[in-house]
């Protein structure tokens, strides 16, 4: 357990179904079956959330195979809580842990939201498309 400053607790834990889908819900990101929430954070790699006076105010993810491919993912910051500097300490904790956890040939995709891409760019993420990717491109069911 670290403390970011005071009453800011950060932990290398997955978030409980009820506080993930709640913060989704403060970014925008609508309705989801809490089995399946639930399911999906079981099946992750590694969890970082940040709490305030035992509030869940951001968090992130990873998931992927453990191998060849790594996905960061559900990189959250409430909206009240955002330019505070909690997505790049969720950043540095998921960072630290790819630097671990990957080796030559492994590939580290994100999806970021609208108007992020400059953030995960800082971290060496490239926008697509460029000169030799293609467009990145998702499904949603």
């Amino acid at each position: 357990m670290t403390v970011l400053a005071d009453k800011f607790c950060l932990k290398l834990e997955s978030p409980t179904v009820a506080d993930f889908l709640t913060l989704r819900s403060r970014v925008g990101w609508g309705d989801l079956d809490a089995n399946l929430a639930e399911n999906s954070l079981n099946n992750s790699l590694f969890h970082v959330n940040i709490r305030h006076e035992n509030q869940l105010v951001g968090m992130g993810r990873v998931v992927g195979d453990g191998a060849m491919y790594f996905y960061i993912q559900d990189v959250i910051v409430d909206p009240s809580y955002q330019k505070m500097g909690i997505g790049a300490a969720l950043m540095d904790q998921i960072e630290d842990y790819l630097s671990d956890a990957t080796n030559q040939g492994s590939t580290i995709g994100l999806l970021a939201a609208q108007g992020k891409e400059a953030f995960y760019s800082r971290y060496g993420y490239t926008q697509r498309p460029n000169s030799s990717l293609g467009h990145g491109m998702c499904k949603f069911i």
